[in-house]
Formats: structure tokens, C-alpha cells, sequence
């Protein structure tokens, strides 16, 4: 007998004998809940099928541990979109529930009504299968109702890819999924960390990677790769020799959606590449993406198949073995780096996921030629495998994190917030300040500074300094000769920012950056000045990034004074909106930009765009460069100074009307007065001049064929007419009417500079 039954009666032992037995057994039912945990898988459409599907196979691989429900709904019941539950009822799984959910119209409305519907018939469902975990995935809109449901019915969720910066129109269902859900399992430490800063708890937070990397790290190399391909796009396609596209819409900017739909039809037409076409998901904008579809007989063009599903196993030959994708899809973005294949990610939807270096965005896919051209720059390219959403065991790991969930834990979520500041009070002139940029002109002269504002949509926050609406608009300049050298130079530069800096908190300008136009070649990745002009001393080899950036804390852009003009008239002159432009600056020399397919040229050496010494003659002048006949030679304020000074010294230069000072020397203005008052002389000179720039200018149109030419520094206003003249004269036929236009701007370099920072420090981040 025990010693602890000593003394007792037989009813008691009777009695005590009963009681261990139920919490024997108790405790016995508890061990055997732990074990078999019932998990109910929700999967909407063919997409969160291929990130299900793997853990449904190791849950249901493992009967000791897990019971499987799944439950089906969404765009997988409808014929449209291919049916695709069939491919679970393929893969031998028992579906409990088919739930019809979708309200069909493809527009902001449907969407609504489709969440009104599934919670009306989700509650029965969850009630009779009673699943002790949920599983749901992504960011879409059934998946927000499934997690609603569960999170109101007391029933524990796991995420799947919660915390990802997902489409616009996802992104808040995403993370209100994430709010709603008790764990999570992440792809990418940012992912990871991005739920951290939501407050979830770190200890329910599973750093698992992609699902689908399990399956697709392993099965792309197929021998049977060929097969796949023929059968799906025919007997003659060879491998990386076809293009897979797939664009969903985006439902908060629908028209545009469209719009990028269609010119990425134009583009693949024009391309002439056989291409495997899949129809868009069931979002908003589906119905009018079709539409676009069949209004450009892309299912009866014979370069395309247009398909509405294909199994994953086989979407992975397609795209693994592409010569490009093409579109908006995840898929491009996460499982297409896993075998190096090229990505034209086109539009806003995949905006801050991380991705590869086999991905080229056009963030702004607005006309068919750039589509084109990233077509050429893209296909058939290969590129490193990337696994940053993978290694290939993240099932295992789900499944060890199901198997963790106590049951007996609370199921009341709670949040890990950071400790915060005690509040203080914010006056309304800090609420109100205008993003701005701290601009740097380094002439041969004057060593420039600015503060330029951002363009301001509210009218409130745009009193600054002259309490009118600005875009690109100086609000204060200051202003000092440059100095000789290096030293003293830089210290200025410092000096003169750092006050700046002051006075823009007065102005209620927030400084994002600092943007630096300077004379000569530059190394703007780095920062660095590599050879600076004959009229700025001791600037070669300096790295003025690095100085502004240390003393001010803040981000700094370097460019040449030409690429910085070019900016200019792109961000706020005639430039803007123009895919193809050059900019000339006519000044004390002649330098310029040139804009192709909305970008800045640099060149392999940094020295694209050194239109001055482009040669107009074999036997000109000597130039500044130590060749002969460089268009600066002839056309420059330098140049025409030197013209104006030796006819001045053979008594040739004035004409009755004209006087100078003794004190004053000659220049560039004087020789155009003189022209102006009959001086035939001077007249000869400037017609010399205007024609080898006219004649440089046509050499730039026969390389690059930009559609506008635009004159920018002192001398633009002389010279526009004679050198649209001479472009009429003397161009092919096709560049003859290319429009020359004089700038608006007044301070091209400064504008151009702060540009560089306005542009980078508010764009979104790919």
C-alpha cells in the first residue's frame, strides 16, 4: 500500500483510486491532443495554392501528428479562372468545404461584396470543422475574411508571408491580416523585422522562407523540361528563346493598370517572340485587362498561347527555362531569381519587395518603347541564382513551429511595443515644412549654395520665403567667389551649407539632401570629382561627398554642371515628359546632357555628354582640351571673347554707337553689339560660331535622335534661331524638324542639383 493511503477507509481509496484514473486519462487525451493537431488549410486561388500545397503534403505525410482539414474558395471554383480546385482533388486531397464566394464584376465593389460573403458562409464552416489551427496566406482579399472569421470565432491563425511590402492595394490587407493572426511565418529577415516594428510578439514570429522554394529548388531541372515547353507553347520554341507574361491589376490605379496592360501587349507584339500569356487574377480591372486582350486578338495571334492556369510543377519549366517574364506577378519578383531567369517587373504592384539583380523594374511603364527596350536589355540574359525567399526547407520548419503551439497558452494576442518618448507638443510651423534640397553650384567664378523647395500641393505649407506655391522653387541663394584652392574651397563649401541648414529651419524647409553641380568629369556612384576644368583649380581626384556628408549628416549627390542642367529641364523645364532630349549650355564653355528613355547618360568613363569637344572642323582653333576644332572653340563665351579681343586690339571691333571703358575688358557681349550695329567682322564671327554649333548639334541628333534640343546658359537666346536654321539646312531628313528651344530656367545648375536629391530621397525604394 502506499504510504500515503495508510489510514484511509475503502470508500476513500475507492474515490482517490477514481480521481487519479481521470486525471491519468486527462493528462493521457492532453498528450494526444498535442500530438494530433487539427489544421485547417484555407486556399483561395492558384497563386496561395503553390505556397499551401507543400506544407499540405507534409501535414497530411504525418497523421501522427496532424489531422488535415482544407476548405476551398475563392476564384479556385470559378471556369473563368480555370477551375483550378481540380488540381487539389489531382493531388489526392480530401476537400471539406467548397465555399462559392466571389461576387463576380471584377471591380472595388465586387471585392466588398465577395469579404460580405465569405463571412456569411465561413462561421458554419469553421464551427463544424473546429480546426485548432487555421493556415492562410498572402495579402489578398479572401484571405482578410478567412482571418476575420477565425479571429472572431476564438480560433488561432498562422500567416503565411505577412509583414511583405506587397501591392498597393494589398499592403493593408497584408498587414491587417498580420494584426488579426496569432503567428507567423516569414520568408526574409526584413520581413521578419517589418513584423517586429508591427508590434507582433517575436517569440510567435517563424524566419521560415517561401514554401514553394521547397518544391522549386528541387524539381526545376527536370529532364522532361522540353516536353513541358512544347506542350504549352509548340514544337519549334527552344529553350530561353520564349517570354512568360503575367499582369494582374492594380486596384487602386486601375487605369493605369490598363494602360500598362496594353503597351505591354504593343511591346511583346512588336518584339515577335512566341510568349506564354496567363489571364489576370480576379481582382478589380480583371475584366477590362481581358478585354484589352481579346480587342488585340493576343488568343488568336500566332505568336502567343493565352492560358488561364497551368500546374506549378509545370509553371516552374516554363519560367525557369524563359528568356524573360514579364508583368507584375510575385513570381517574378520571388521564384523567378531562384533560377537567374530575367524579370521585367513593370508598374507599381511589386513596389518594395525585395528582389534579385535579375530583375530590371520600369517603374514608370507609361510608353511602349521603354517596355521594348527593357525587352532587349533583358531577354535572353541569365543571371545568378537568388535565394533570398528560400532554401528549400521551409515546411519542416512549419511544421516544427505547429507542432510548438501550445494549445493551453492564451489565445488573447499581445503586443510588443516599443518603448515610447514621452510626448511632446509640435508647433504647426514644424508640421507644415516643405521637403527641400540643399543645392551646390561650383562655377569658375562664384561657388553658389540654395535652398530649393519641392513642389507643394497644400498652399499652407508652401510660405516660404515669399509666401507663394513653388515647384522647384529657390528660396534662398547664397553666394561667394569661389576660392583657389582645395582647402579653402571645401571649408567654404561647409560653411556656407551649414548656415544654410539654419536658416531652412526658419523657412520651414526639411533639407532631405545635398545635390552638387560642379565643372569637368565626375564620378557620381562615389562622389567624386575626377578632372575638374582649366577654371576651377586644384579639383581633380576630390572626393566631395564624403566631407558634406560627414559634417551634415545627410545624404549628397554629385554630378558634372552639363548632367545637372539636363536634370533641371527633366524635373521642372521643357524637358519634362520628354523621353528623348539633349540640353546644350552655351556659357564660358560648352557642355551639356543627354536624356534617353527618361534617364541620364553617363557613359562607360563618366564622360558621356562632353558635347564642347565634339569636332566640327580638323583644322579649327585650338580648344581649352589641347585638340583643334572642337565646337567650343568656336561657339563658347570664351571663344567669342578671344574673337572680340583681337579685333578689338586691330581697331575692329566698335562701330559708331558703341563705347568701352578702359578698365572694362572685352567680351562675348560686345561682339554680338557690334554684330547687331553692321559690323561686318563681328557678324562673320558669331555666323562662324552659330554654324559649327548648328553643325555639332546635328552630329548629336545623327547618335542619339533625341526629339528636342534645348539651349540653356548666357548665349542660348543668340544662338536658337541660327542653329534651328542651320539644323534645317543641313540635317537628314528625318532630324530636320527637331524643335530647338531656348531654356526657361534661370538657375539650371542649382536646379539640376537639387533635383538629384528631390528626385532620389522621395521616390519609393525597389
Amino acid at each position: 500500500m502506499h504510504p500515503e493511503n495508510s489510514g484511509r477507509s475503502p470508500h476513500e481509496l475507492y474515490y482517490l483510486s477514481m480521481q487519479r484514473g481521470r486525471e491519468q486519462a486527462d493528462k493521457m487525451e492532453e498528450r494526444g491532443r498535442k500530438r494530433r493537431l487539427k489544421v485547417c488549410v484555407a486556399t483561395c486561388n492558384r497563386a496561395d495554392y503553390s505556397k499551401l500545397a507543400p506544407i499540405m503534403f507534409g501535414i497530411k505525410a504525418d497523421p501522427d501528428s496532424f489531422e488535415l482539414e482544407v476548405v476551398v474558395l475563392g476564384s479556385h471554383l470559378i471556369d473563368d479562372y480555370g477551375n483550378t480546385f481540380r488540381m487539389i482533388e489531382q493531388d489526392d486531397f480530401d476537400i471539406g468545404s467548397k465555399l462559392h464566394t466571389i461576387v463576380r464584376g471584377e471591380d472595388e465593389a465586387a471585392m466588398v461584396e465577395s469579404v460580405g460573403l465569405a463571412l456569411v458562409k465561413l462561421p458554419d464552416v469553421l464551427h463544424r470543422l473546429n480546426p485548432d489551427v487555421l493556415v492562410v496566406h498572402g495579402d489578398r482579399f479572401d484571405a482578410l475574411a478567412l482571418a476575420t472569421a477565425a479571429a472572431l470565432m476564438n480560433i488561432r491563425i498562422l500567416h503565411l508571408e505577412g509583414g511583405e511590402v506587397a501591392a498597393p492595394s494589398a499592403t493593408p490587407s497584408a498587414h491587417a491580416i498580420s494584426k488579426l493572426a496569432h503567428y507567423h511565418a516569414c520568408c526574409t529577415r526584413s520581413v521578419e523585422q517589418h513584423l517586429i516594428a508591427m508590434c507582433e510578439d517575436h517569440a510567435r514570429i517563424l524566419l521560415a522562407g517561401c514554401p514553394s522554394y521547397d518544391k522549386l529548388l528541387s524539381a526545376h531541372q527536370r529532364d522532361d523540361y522540353m516536353d513541358i515547353i512544347k506542350a504549352w507553347l509548340g514544337d519549334h520554341v527552344k529553350e530561353q528563346n520564349y517570354i512568360v507574361a503575367l499582369q494582374h491589376p492594380v486596384t487602386t490605379d486601375i487605369k493605369n493598370s490598363i494602360k500598362i496592360y496594353e503597351l505591354m501587349l504593343d511591346a511583346l507584339i512588336s518584339f515577335n517572340k512566341k510568349t506564354l500569356i496567363l489571364f489576370p487574377n480576379i481582382d478589380a480591372g480583371s475584366k477590362e485587362m481581358v478585354r484589352v486582350m481579346r480587342k488585340k486578338g493576343i488568343e488568336q495571334h500566332p505568336n502567343f498561347r493565352a492560358v488561364k492556369h497551368v500546374p506549378f510543377e509545370q509553371f516552374i519549366q516554363l519560367v525557369s527555362h524563359a528568356g524573360c517574364m514579364i508583368g507584375n506577378s510575385s513570381c517574378g519578383v520571388r521564384e523567378a531569381g531562384a533560377f537567374g531567369t530575367p524579370v521585367i517587373n513593370l508598374g507599381t504592384r511589386q513596389t518594395g519587395r525585395e528582389t534579385g539583380e535579375n530583375v530590371l523594374h520600369v517603374r514608370d511603364a507609361d510608353t511602349q518603347n521603354k517596355i521594348y527596350h527593357a525587352l532587349e536589355l533583358q531577354f535572353g540574359k541569365r543571371y545568378p541564382c537568388s535565394k533570398i525567399y528560400g532554401d528549400g526547407n521551409a515546411v519542416p520548419r512549419i511544421l516544427k513551429f505547429l507542432q510548438s503551439i501550445d494549445l493551453d497558452e492564451p489565445l488573447q494576442k499581445t503586443f510588443r511595443f516599443p518603448p515610447v518618448k514621452e510626448c511632446i507638443s509640435q508647433d504647426i510651423d514644424h508640421i507644415l515644412e516643405t521637403q527641400s534640397a540643399l543645392a551646390v553650384d561650383l562655377g569658375g567664378t562664384n561657388l553658389r549654395v540654395a535652398i530649393v523647395s519641392m513642389k507643394v500641393h497644400n498652399t499652407l505649407t508652401a510660405r516660404c520665403a515669399n509666401g507663394s506655391d513653388s515647384q522647384g522653387k529657390i528660396v534662398k541663394k547664397y553666394t561667394q567667389a569661389n576660392p583657389k584652392t582645395y582647402e579653402a574651397r571645401i571649408e567654404l563649401i561647409l560653411r556656407m551649407c551649414t548656415e544654410a541648414m539654419v536658416d531652412a529651419v526658419r523657412l520651414n524647409c526639411r533639407i532631405l539632401g545635398v545635390g552638387v553641380s560642379t565643372g569637368g568629369r565626375v564620378n557620381p556612384q562615389e562622389g567624386v570629382v575626377l578632372h575638374s576644368t582649366k577654371l576651377i583649380q586644384e579639383w581633380s581626384s576630390v572626393d566631395i561627398r564624403t566631407p558634406i556628408s560627414d559634417t551634415l549628416h545627410l545624404p549628397v549627390w554629385v554630378d558634372n554642371d552639363g548632367n545637372c542642367a539636363a536634370l533641371a529641364e527633366k524635373k521642372f523645364g521643357h524637358g519634362k515628359g520628354v523621353e528623348n532630349f539633349v540640353t546644350v549650355i552655351t556659357g564660358t564653355g560648352i557642355g551639356g546632357g543627354i536624356i534617353q528613355h527618361g534617364e541620364l547618360i553617363h557613359g562607360s568613363t563618366f564622360c558621356a555628354a562632353e558635347l564642347g569637344h565634339i569636332m566640327v572642323s580638323l583644322e579649327g582653333p585650338e580648344c581649352s582640351c589641347g585638340s583643334r576644332g572642337c565646337m567650343e572653340a568656336y561657339a563658347s563665351g570664351l571663344a567669342l571673347q578671344k574673337e572680340a579681343k583681337r579685333l578689338h586690339d586691330e581697331d575692329l571691333l566698335l562701330v559708331e554707337g558703341m563705347s568701352l571703358k578702359k578698365e572694362e575688358p572685352v567680351s562675348a557681349i560686345d561682339l554680338i553689339n557690334a554684330a547687331r550695329l553692321g559690323n561686318s567682322k563681328a557678324d562673320a564671327v558669331l555666323k562662324t560660331a552659330a554654324a559649327a554649333l548648328g553643325v555639332g548639334i546635328i552630329n548629336i541628333l545623327h547618335t542619339v535622335n533625341p526629339s528636342l534640343v534645348i539651349l540653356s546658359g548666357v548665349l542660348a537666346s543668340f544662338y536658337q534661331s541660327p542653329v534651328q536654321q542651320v539644323i534645317s539646312q543641313r540635317a537628314l531628313s528625318s532630324a530636320q524638324g527637331i524643335r530647338v528651344v531656348t531654356s526657361d530656367l534661370e538657375e539650371p545648375a542649382l536646379l539640376g542639383a537639387a533635383s538629384m536629391v528631390l528626385d532620389y530621397t522621395t521616390r519609393r525604394i525597389y
